[in-house]
């Protein structure tokens, strides 16, 4: 980059003199901010998480991120050539040698140049041209192209049938290679037959030695060719099926990632994971048997015409039975599909089993309830034996009832063909029969088959179905990549905020009315069920149907975006989750760009600075699954310093100390004071002495607030706060008068 700069200085789109003071990655994801941004697309930096291998992110690398967040990407290495010549496709990004970019903003093919402009430059700068000669000293190719945003056929789209076909039917190199081969290989299948056919008329019948000899090189050579031909078939048949796997992994797990967290909450995770792992199943089905079966009706369609012109008798009657076994496919698509959505069920009902024992598997030892958890295991196995027992014999009949026609075919035909030779009833040779039995059986499999993949076409419907029912569902998509991205500062406010849960016909929240300023430490109290925790969910954007307004720092929430939202927050819950990995890693939580010593001022901050230094492996300490190998109160403070690494203006601690111990408590409490400081905090306890300090506490009562003030206010006007408060500190009240009563006497 530098090096353009130097012999020309012609050129907006160097970071010239900027190179010293941002780093070329910061430059290069700039610009793919600022090309995606021309579509329509709003990305943060933050959220770009690359390899950790690579020094300077890839096209690959950059092009994963622009799709993940809703837009279509792809890198190319073009040589100038072409790259002039792609006037409709700017803003380009060019991936120069320095590891920075520049976004190539239009080109002038008559004149040979393009026109560059700074990716931290704004968008009424000026571009500047740059020919071959300048651009090829620090640009060697490489572009990342940003078409369009994604539209609802791909990224939102129902998962059914037609999704999948289409997603297939992207392929369309490979798929075309695959036909062509196979197309070849049907005609060269059909060589072998006659030539058997010239060997038992010609050879046979007049002892031609040379004839032979001829044939049997011929046979050779075509051997070859489709072991050749078969192979490279096979290839192409794996490269396109694993592209497609890869695919439909990527979409399967970002559209799951996509799902609110409502549904979440109200659906089993035994079910959701057995559903959605039914994807699979038809993902196999597609690229596996399906597939097969399609290509090899190919063959059907370049041998049949044979058939009829060596025996049309002999063909109409394969055809005949092939279009019986067909019928009995269709007649029992319904009823077998029917049973085996009930087996699908009942499996999924099991295995929801088999998962909340796992995940729940220290209660079910310390409550010794092995011997109910098997008594369920039990019947859930008794009811999936049942519908599999009912699956296999109404699956058993089409097959049995294929089978007599599957027999004609192979054996019956040979037959039928002998009388016809011996009767003369028809020009069939003893050389043509013997082709046509070799033919037909070629032709045979593939109509036979059909019969063979009933099992599996209608396990694969309820599969998809299953699958559908979670993986269709609305997702945050929209909310997740669009919307306002303000800078944070705190203040909050509910205007007439009214909320209800979904299913529910009662108010969670009621005409909920309190303005706070940024800064502000605010305490949330009231009895079980009063609304704390419905207005976090509302704050952290979990629910979005709310009526009303309820604003940060002015801007209502639904209008900002949803990411920018929740990395804005710092959440911790009552009962947080760490990941199985090492205490950097889950105080980082995956986000890149923090350093060891971002980690060591978080952990500093939350109190955890102390036991993380006692530890054999310090920072690198892994954490066991379930965090068994650390207390509660440190896993507390792990989860708060991953909440404020990022240093957000606002933190949201819901029930955050109430499973802890008093020294914990009080630990935390400290450190929360001293976090506090220069952000807003909302603090949802049930112990109100540990918002005694709090600028100011909401006093919510079913769905409604109450009064919101200081502790010392709320005590004088506020029954509710009051009588909460004499609740938890009787005793305290109790020595203090007992203290009175003793000095006065």
């Amino acid at each position: 980059m530098d090096r353009l700069d130097q012999s020309e200085n012609a050129t907006g789109a160097s970071a010239g003199g900027t190179t010293g003071r941002v780093s070329p990655v910061l430059i290069r994801l700039r610009a793919v901010v600022a090309a995606a941004r021309h579509h329509g697309l709003e990305l943060d930096i933050r959220d770009f998480a690359g390899d950790s291998e690579e020094k300077t992110p890839s096209p690959a690398t950059l092009a994963r991120w622009v799709n993940d967040f809703g837009g279509v990407a792809k890198g190319m290495n073009v040589n100038w050539r072409h790259l002039v010549r792609m006037t409709n496709s700017p803003p380009i990004v060019l991936m120069l040698s320095d590891g920075s970019a520049a976004l190539m903003v239009g080109a002038a093919p008559e004149r040979g140049v393009v026109w560059l402009r700074d990716p931290l430059g704004g968008e009424a700068d000026p571009p500047l041209p740059v020919d071959e000669l300048r651009l090829s000293q620090v640009w060697k190719g490489d572009i990342l192209l940003i078409k369009r945003l994604r539209n609802q056929s791909e990224s939102d789209a129902p998962m059914n049938a037609m999704w999948l076909a289409k997603m297939v039917l992207r392929e369309k190199k490979s798929l075309r290679d695959i036909l062509f081969a196979s197309m070849t290989l049907s005609i060269l299948q059909i060589f072998p037959p006659l030539l058997v056919m010239q060997v038992v008329d010609k050879v046979v019948n007049q002892h031609s030695m040379a004839t032979l000899v001829s044939i049997t090189a011929i046979v050779v050579v075509f051997s070859f060719y489709e072991i050749l031909l078969s192979y490279g078939r096979r290839e192409l048949t794996l490269v396109l099926t694993t592209r497609i796997d890869t695919r439909l992994s990527l979409h399967l797990f970002n559209r799951l990632l996509a799902l609110p967290l409502e549904f979440f909450e109200r659906e089993q995770a035994g079910k959701i994971l057995g559903r959605v792992v039914a994807i699979y199943k038809v993902r196999d089905f597609m690229t596996g048997k399906l597939m097969t079966t399609f290509l090899d009706m190919f063959t059907l369609v370049v041998i049949l015409p044979f058939l009829f012109y060596m025996s049309s008798t002999l063909a109409w009657m394969t055809v005949a039975a092939a279009g019986l076994i067909g019928l009995i496919v269709v007649i029992f698509i319904g009823p077998v599909g029917r049973i085996y959505q009930k087996q699908m069920r009942a499996d999924m009902d099991r295995s929801s089993i088999l998962y909340e024992t796992v995940a729940g598997i220290r209660t079910v030892k310390t409550l010794a309830l092995e011997p109910a958890r098997k008594q369920e295991w039990d019947v859930r196995t008794a009811e999936v034996v049942r519908w599999k027992l009912a699956a296999g014999r109404i699956t058993n009949w089409p097959v049995t009832l294929s089978q007599p026609l599957d027999m004609f075919i192979s054996r019956g035909i040979i037959l039928v063909g002998a009388y016809l030779a011996l009767t003369g009833s028809g020009s069939l040779t003893a050389g043509a029969l013997m082709a046509f039995m070799m033919l037909g059986g070629r032709v045979a499999s593939p109509l036979t088959g059909l019969a063979k993949l009933l099992d599996d076409l209608n396990e694969v419907r309820t599969s998809l179905g299953e699958a559908g029912a979670v993986l269709n569902q609305p997702t945050e998509t929209k909310a997740l990549t669009m919307g306002m991205r303000p800078q944070i500062k705190g203040a909050l406010s509910f205007i007439d905020v009214n909320f209800s849960y979904p299913g529910s016909n009662a108010r969670a929240l009621q005409d909920v009315n309190f303005e706070v300023p940024a800064g502000t430490m605010l305490g949330l109290v009231g009895r079980s069920g009063s609304g704390k925790s419905t207005i976090t969910r509302l704050l952290q954007g979990v629910s979005r149907s709310y009526s009303g307004y309820l604003k940060l720092d002015g801007v209502d929430l639904r209008e900002i975006n949803l990411t920018h939202l929740r990395r804005s927050f710092g959440v911790v819950l009552q009962d947080n989750f760490l990941f199985r990995g090492t205490i950097k890693d889950n105080i980082t939580a995956g986000r890149p760009g923090f350093t060891i010593d971002d980690v060591v001022r978080a952990a500093r901050m939350a109190g955890a600075e102390e036991f993380i230094e006692r530890m054999p492996a310090g920072y690198d300490t892994f954490i066991e699954e379930g965090s068994t190998n650390i207390s509660g109160g440190q896993r507390q403070r792990l989860a708060i310093a991953r909440a404020v690494i990022s240093d957000p203006k606002l933190m949201i601690l819901d029930e955050a100390t109430s499973a802890l111990d008093p020294e914990s408590e009080a630990l935390v409490n400290a450190n929360l004071e001293r976090i506090g400081k220069g952000r807003t905090m909302v603090i949802v306890s049930h112990r109100l002495s540990s918002l005694v300090n709090c600028d100011q506490i909401l006093v919510m009562e079913r769905g409604q607030v109450a009064d919101i003030g200081p502790h010392e206010v709320l005590l004088e006007r506020c029954a509710i706060y009051r009588t909460l408060w004499m609740q938890q500190n009787r005793h305290t009240a109790s020595r203090s008068a007992g203290r009175s009563l003793a000095e006065g006497g």
